[in-house]
């Protein structure tokens, strides 16, 4: 499993939905935008030259949420799979 889809996984059984597509822009160069968002409102949206750096930002936005809102845990990452995981893209 490659650690994008790890994060993906988790979020989506945290019950955000999210969506990803690679296009090439004007220079040629492949950019990767990835969508986050629940039926609550909350959206967000990154875009980055590699899909893994994309699923990083929205793994980043998503603890910068948990420690803004300690009491609700929108989402709980396996930390043993994503330390089993840590610096290998698959």
């Amino acid at each position: 499993m490659k650690y994008s889809e790890a994060i993906a996984d988790n979020l989506s059984k945290a019950g955000w939905s999210w969506g990803c597509v690679a296009t090439v822009d004007s220079e040629g160069r492949t950019i990767w935008i990835v969508d986050l968002h629940r039926d609550n409102g909350k959206r967000f949206v990154v875009h980055a030259d590699e899909k893994l750096t994309a699923f990083l930002e929205l793994e980043e936005y998503e603890q910068e949420q948990r420690r803004r809102n300690a009491s609700t845990s929108d989402i709980r990452f396996d930390a043993e799979l994503m330390s089993a995981l840590k610096g290998w893209e698959g």
